[in-house]
């Protein structure tokens, strides 16, 4: 009798821990471990969900069945976050969403709930989509303003100051990843490695988004900062906006002449802002300039004095 009611125990206990088993089946993680194992691992996918949410269960089922897969074939772990604060960083709309990450970098999913249409997007794209230009190779690689025989170019201007910048990574991943053999998706460092390029475009608010195609600059200033936007754009939207012609490259002189006039309008600045600030020193400027102003009038009207006097003597010495 004893026997019977452990073994039942046992069986009711197993029944019990069945729902348990299959919610821990993906591994739930922290943020300080996340950003551990985004830094560990050369590939990671991890689903930010949240409680009661059923498109997050529906996503998390279908990571589950693709865990093993993913493992295998494409030699990365999936794991699983849960009101994750890193969410936002990496998803405009939060939970839930599906980030892959390669080396460290984050891309988005876009796409369907679907098996099939998840393990192919991540297969396709197992190293980053986007390019990183600079001033130096900017205009080589794209040939913007020389005929632009590598195609169209879809540019985004950023930098580390710029939080909406640093949110936008994973999205502008996934706009690589959607286009890619179709348009050139690449981003620009504005205040370092790109800071000529971006002086070029006069592109002074970040983030900003220049579409190449043809010798003409297409700018986006659509509100939407979602991948289905920025597609669309570079697909067709384009064309309902007003194309400039591509500025060509400056000359090493019309480098020089714009930092002298950049340098010049700094040094006014930095002036009025010196005298604005202790106006004593205005003072001083004044009363010296009017002291070498006298002392220069007092010592011209010596030195014309004593040639009067020997031209007049000259002039009775004649007579």
């Amino acid at each position: 009798m004893n026997g019977i009611l452990l073994r039942t125990s046992i069986f009711i206990s197993l029944l019990a821990n069945i729902p348990l088993i299959y919610s821990e089946s993906l591994q739930s993680v922290s943020d300080d471990d996340l950003l551990t194992l985004i830094k560990e691992n050369e590939k990671l996918i991890v689903l930010f969900t949240k409680p009661n949410c059923k498109e997050c269960n529906e996503l998390e089922k279908i990571i589950d069945n693709l865990r093993d897969e993913f493992e295998q074939q494409l030699n990365a772990f999936s794991v699983k976050a849960t009101n994750s604060h890193l969410a936002r960083l990496y998803s405009p709309n939060k939970e839930p969403a599906i980030v892959f990450f390669r080396h460290g970098v984050p891309l988005l999913y876009y796409g369907n709930p679907n098996e099939g249409e998840i393990y192919g997007y991540f297969e396709k794209n197992q190293s980053p989509a986007v390019k990183e230009l600079t001033d130096k190779i900017f205009e080589h690689l794209t040939q913007a303003a020389t005929g632009a025989t590598t195609g169209d170019w879809f540019v985004m201007f950023y930098g580390a100051s710029c939080v909406e910048c640093q949110r936008l990574h994973a999205v502008w991943e996934s706009v690589g990843a959607s286009l890619r053999g179709k348009v050139n998706v690449a981003r620009v460092d504005s205040n370092l490695a790109g800071a000529l390029t971006a002086k070029r475009f006069k592109v002074t608010t970040l983030p900003a988004f220049l579409f190449f195609r043809l010798g003409k600059v297409y700018r986006y200033d659509l509100p939407n900062y979602d991948v289905k936007s920025f597609i669309t754009f570079a697909q067709d939207w384009y064309r309902n906006v007003k194309g400039d012609a591509v500025p060509l490259l400056s000359s090493p002189f019309d480098e020089l002449v714009d930092w002298s006039v950049e340098f010049i309008k700094y040094s006014i600045a930095f002036g009025l802002d010196i005298l604005t600030r202790h106006p004593w020193i205005w003072q001083i400027g004044v009363v010296g300039f009017g002291l070498v102003a006298i002392t220069a009038l007092i010592a011209l009207v010596k030195a014309r004095k004593p040639k009067q006097t020997k031209s007049v003597k000259k002039d009775k010495k004649k007579k």
